[in-house]
Parts: C-alpha cells; sequence; structure tokens
C-alpha cells in the first residue's frame, strides 16, 4: 500500500482522526473522532468530535461544521471559536444512536446552531 505524506496545505483523513480540539480560550473540548465527507461534491461536511466517556464507553459526539475549525500550528490541534457554555448545548449524539446526518432537518440544526452556511449550499 502506498504511503502519502502530507504537505503544507494537505493532510490525510487518518491523520485528522485524532487531533485534538480546543476553544480559543485555550481549553481542551475533545478529539476528532472522524470526518464526513459529502460522497457527491467531495467536500469536507463536519468533523466528528467525541469527548467524555472513560475507555471509549460512554462518550457523546458533536457534529462540527468544518468551516468552523481552524489549524493551529502551535497547538497541533484544530480551534474552535465556542466556549464550553455553548458547547454543553450545541447539538450532539452519543455512540447508540443511529446515523444522525441522515436527516437534512438535524443538519441544518447543527448549522443554525454554529451560524455557519450549510455545506450543501455553499
Amino acid at each position: 500500500m502506498a504511503h502519502y505524506h502530507e504537505t503544507s496545505t494537505l493532510i490525510g483523513a487518518d491523520k485528522v482522526e485524532g487531533t485534538d480540539v480546543y476553544n480559543t480560550a485555550g481549553d481542551h473540548l475533545g478529539t476528532i473522532h472522524e470526518i464526513m465527507i459529502d460522497k457527491v461534491t467531495g467536500k469536507v461536511a463536519y468533523a466528528v468530535m467525541s469527548f467524555g466517556g472513560f475507555l471509549g464507553m460512554g462518550e457523546k459526539y458533536h457534529p462540527l461544521p468544518w468551516s468552523t475549525l481552524t489549524y493551529d500550528t502551535d497547538k497541533e490541534g484544530y480551534v474552535v471559536n465556542l466556549s464550553k457554555e455553548q458547547l454543553r448545548d450545541a447539538p450532539v449524539f452519543d455512540d447508540d444512536e443511529e446515523t444522525f446526518l441522515a436527516d437534512r432537518a438535524y443538519e441544518k440544526r447543527v448549522h443554525d446552531y454554529y451560524g455557519t452556511t450549510p455545506y450543501w449550499g455553499l
């Protein structure tokens, strides 16, 4: 299997997964569990951030619109402009739930919460 190296502007999905997420105050919020890519357009739609739980049990997940994340080279992680309080009220699901992003109404709620333009409307 071929291995590709990062460039200054490209990164492999496997390198994004597991990357830490911070808020602008420097608080650690969680890690990137996975990224979700639109099958038709190829655009990265969401970074699903995991947080909480213990040894992989009881984790919760926040779908963060990709446009809300900025990579910080000093932190070697992503930064999102959210306080811990805002994150508490953000759309969330747990590992027992069915696929949440199959529902455009749920996706719209996510984008409305973060004040972002839906990836399908860009």
